[in-house]
């Protein structure tokens, strides 16, 4: 239906509209190709691995055709607004044709001033006529492009349909492999009753990190290698964008270490390097929290997050997951309203990103590149 629409598009000679149906076009087929993977998915060797990437996947594709579609809708408002703009002048155009239109041959040859007025209006009606042809053509050009446009958006919202639907159910069957993986490695069992301890016992997460220490059992003391050359370097955990920066107040005063991105809502949330999960659960005010170890006497902190995967002591791959963000996903997000103003909030959840080093925090963007999301 888009590749459709697309070279019909292109046959009307609408550049803006062959920009937002091209990258249509494109999201769609990262669509498809999701939804191919998520069905070789479960012969994969590694389903956790498998249904991580096709979900990147999905949610790459729905936020290009998002892009798309968003763009589609402020071109079809431009034009929209510049036909309205110019109703009085197509009226007047449209007259004047129609006046054309409707004159007989015969009659054309009557003037007051005789043969020879006669002969000098029909010249300047010549003169005029291939501006006002070309007028008439631009409007034609306008009215088909708002057109295209509008199919367009209707043909992208059953993609968008079919592609929330895909990622929700290979959310479902991500969870599902979590459960069901006895494959990784463990450096440490978790002492429930310590971690209880620890957490009645702190109020802030400061005084938390310092003592996941003493939460392991039967520590074998083996860590990952050190992970320093690809300092400032890693991908951001989740899609999004920084929000607030490290030890910039929020709205209530409140200055923390860390960095707030902003993602969709059901967002995944991966380790950008191998990593020891030191801890997994809830914690103060943090709502659902992953501490990570990707060497020693660094922690990556990831908090806010609506589910966790893996247990304390498991020590995952690169692009594992780890959680994933809260929140409801509408069709209706981050598209264009018909007032031209975005509906509800394009990235309404938000994860918060620590990293400590030794007793001390540093600022995560030292470690993660920004051009995610």
């Amino acid at each position: 239906m888009i590749r459709a629409l697309a070279f019909l598009i292109a046959l009307s000679g609408a550049v803006h509209a062959q920009t937002a149906a091209d990258s249509a076009q494109f999201a769609a087929e990262m669509l498809q190709d999701a939804t191919r993977k998520l069905a070789e998915a479960d012969d994969a060797r590694d389903r956790v691995a498998a249904l991580t990437e096709t979900i990147r996947g999905f949610e790459a594709g729905l936020a290009a055709l998002r892009d798309g579609v968003r763009a589609a809708r402020i071109r079809e408002l431009a034009v929209q607004k510049d036909l309205q703009q110019r109703e009085a002048e197509i009226a007047q155009l449209l007259g004047v044709l129609q006046t054309i239109t409707r004159t007989e041959g015969p009659a054309v040859l009557v003037h007051p001033a005789g043969p020879v007025g006669a002969a000098r209006s029909g010249m300047m009606v010549a003169a005029v006529m291939p501006g006002l042809a070309a007028q008439a053509q631009q409007v034609k050009r306008d009215l088909q492009e708002v057109s295209m446009l509008r199919q367009l958006q209707e043909a992208a919202v059953q993609q968008l349909n079919q592609g929330l639907n895909g990622v929700q159910n290979a959310r479902t069957k991500l969870s599902q492999a979590i459960s069901e993986r006895t494959d990784l490695p463990r450096r440490f069992t978790q002492d429930p009753m310590r971690t209880a301890i620890l957490i009645g016992a702190t109020d802030t997460l400061e005084a938390f990190a310092k003592g996941l220490r003493n939460l392991a059992v039967d520590d074998t003391g083996s860590i990952l290698p050190g992970i320093e050359a690809q300092r400032g370097r890693l991908p951001l955990p989740v899609a999004g964008q920084i929000l607030r920066a490290a030890s910039e107040p929020d709205a209530a005063g409140v200055v923390r270490p860390g960095i707030l991105v902003a993602t969709r809502a059901q967002a995944l949330v991966t380790t950008p390097v191998p990593a020891t999960v030191r801890y997994s659960g809830p914690l103060l005010d943090y709502g659902l929290v992953t501490i990570l170890e990707p060497q020693e006497d660094t922690l990556f902190v990831f908090a806010g997050l609506a589910a966790v995967f893996g247990a304390a002591g498991e020590v995952l791959p690169a692009g594992s997951p780890v959680g994933l963000m809260g929140g409801q996903v509408a069709l209706s997000d981050d598209i264009i309203s018909q007032s031209g103003e975005i509906t509800g909030s394009a990235r309404p959840e938000t994860l918060y990103i620590e990293v400590r080093e030794g007793d001390g925090t540093v600022d995560p963007l030292t470690w993660f590149t920004t051009d995610k999301g």
